[in-house]
């Protein structure tokens, strides 16, 4: 790998410029094993979901490269984590494998599965059979659990292991002010699925890092407006949006995923958007409310109304119909609304597309040691009356669109043909559009830092 100094990493300001970037990071094993050694043990991870572990003794299991940890709600107010292995021989507490996407369950106290140690949901060692045979040698720093720090944010699970760190909330900045107003820890889960994908689990997220291959790919959209994205570096993090320069929208309150679309009747394109937004995406991109509200412009607004008036009386009208039934909205205004765009990298592996009582989020995470190969997941919130909150599981689900929905499946049938072009003798690098696709180059960028590595050079060297 090409060594590099700070010196010799791009600056912010060069992501304006033309790029480019070697296929390593996607398929070098020894890329693979750096990441394993440098970035992983190094950054805050997203493990899970705070509803996951919603009773004391509540667990769930977090698995990254060779780690594997035990998340566990330890009072009614207090998460913690530790390694998921046992102190004694190594042997994992809570059996893990690469085919499931995790284990999840509800204990009163750890037991090994091997020699019967046992600890507290606090890590501490409460039983060690035949204790005495050790002398006097076992102290409790010895036999407890080996504990990583942990917090929260969003109602989103974050674990790090390294010690000295700064904290959750610094790491997450700027990302997360701009996103605070949406409430995202109201939201629950409405599905959640994953897959086992052939492809770096950097090919398959930055998939979804961009909305510049919307007009390629998803093509059945254009006929809803113009796709001209935007992508911003905010310090790790990146943002990404449609149409920057149209803010009629804007001021009405719409965001970059509620739009007026591009027909004659703006009345009918917002519904035809807000429809096939909510079927194709796996009814995950929209919210029933916002399609049945959508439904009724045609006879609650008269022909030739403005396109920011259609917006502003569909998001008022749905924020009704959600008031009714016990979902309240957040309060965003459009100037927030403006900066926090359509969807969110959040660095290094959590992908965010956002609206004002959803979200459609992605993780990828790699598959062991093997560079073509990853564990990639998708999953929708939603803002419910309380109390008819879904239950839900993690389901497997193949890469087509019967179970992910016709759109996914589009972004599916690019990623491992991705993977397996870069291999090619004639890929000479990739060509990142400087305005459209900042949130991949500035993604590389953050790994040069963890990595000690960097490909990305500007184009005019």
């Amino acid at each position: 790998m090409m060594m590099a100094g700070d010196d010799q990493i791009i600056s912010a300001e060069d992501l304006e410029k033309p790029l480019t970037y070697s296929a390593e990071a996607f398929l070098s094993p020894a890329y693979a094993k750096a990441e394993k050694e440098r970035l992983w043990p190094n950054v805050w991870q997203m493990a899970g979901r705070v509803e996951e572990i919603p009773e004391v003794g509540s667990f769930i299991t977090y698995d990254i490269a060779d780690d594997s940890f035990l998340i566990v709600r330890t009072a009614p107010d207090t998460i913690k984590a530790f390694y998921n292995v046992c102190p004694h021989r190594g042997r994992q507490l809570v059996d893990t494998c690469p085919d499931r996407a995790q284990t999840c369950g509800k204990k009163k106290a750890i037991v090994c599965g091997f020699h019967g140690w046992t600890f507290d949901l606090n890590g501490k060692n409460t039983h060690i059979l035949d204790k005495d045979d050790w002398q006097g040698a076992l102290t409790e720093e010895r036999t407890s659990l080996s504990p990583v720090r942990v917090d929260t944010w969003g109602g989103w699970i974050y674990i790090t292991m390294n010690p000295d760190s700064g904290s959750l909330r610094e790491f997450l900045e700027p990302a997360a002010s701009i996103l605070d107003p949406f409430e995202f820890e109201k939201m629950r889960f409405k599905w959640r699925q994953w897959v086992i994908y052939p492809a770096n689990w950097k090919t398959s997220l930055e998939a979804f890092m961009e909305p510049y291959h919307v007009a390629g790919t998803h093509t059945q959209l254009l006929k809803y407006g113009n796709y001209y994205a935007y992508s911003k570096a905010y310090g790790a993090h990146g943002v990404s949006g449609f149409d920057e320069r149209d803010q009629e929208r804007r001021k009405a309150g719409g965001t970059s995923n509620t739009r007026a679309g591009a027909g004659a009747d703006p009345r009918v394109a917002t519904y035809e958007l807000a429809r096939e937004n909510y079927e194709t995406v796996n009814y995950s991109a929209s919210t029933e409310t916002l399609v049945n509200a959508a439904r009724r412009l045609v006879d609650e607004l008269p022909e030739g109304t403005p396109p920011g008036e259609v917006v502003k009386h569909w998001l008022a009208s749905a924020r009704a119909d959600d008031a009714e039934r016990g979902v309240v909205w957040p309060t965003l205004s459009p100037e927030q609304l403006t900066e926090a765009g359509l969807a969110w990298a959040i660095f290094p592996n959590q992908n965010i597309l956002q609206g004002p009582t959803y979200a459609l989020c992605y993780r990828s995470r790699p598959y062991g040691n093997d560079p073509d190969k990853c564990i990639f997941e998708s999953y929708a919130l939603e803002r419910f009356p309380e109390g008819e909150e879904p239950k839900t599981e993690w389901v497997y689900a193949e890469p087509t669109g019967e179970k992910w929905g016709s759109v996914l499946a589009q972004d599916f049938a690019n990623m491992e043909f991705v993977q397996r072009g870069m291999k090619s003798r004639g890929f000479r690098g990739a060509l990142p559009n400087p305005h459209q696709e900042q949130k991949i180059t500035n993604f590389h960028r953050n790994l040069a830092h963890y990595i000690g590595s960097t490909s990305l050079q500007l184009l005019d060297e």
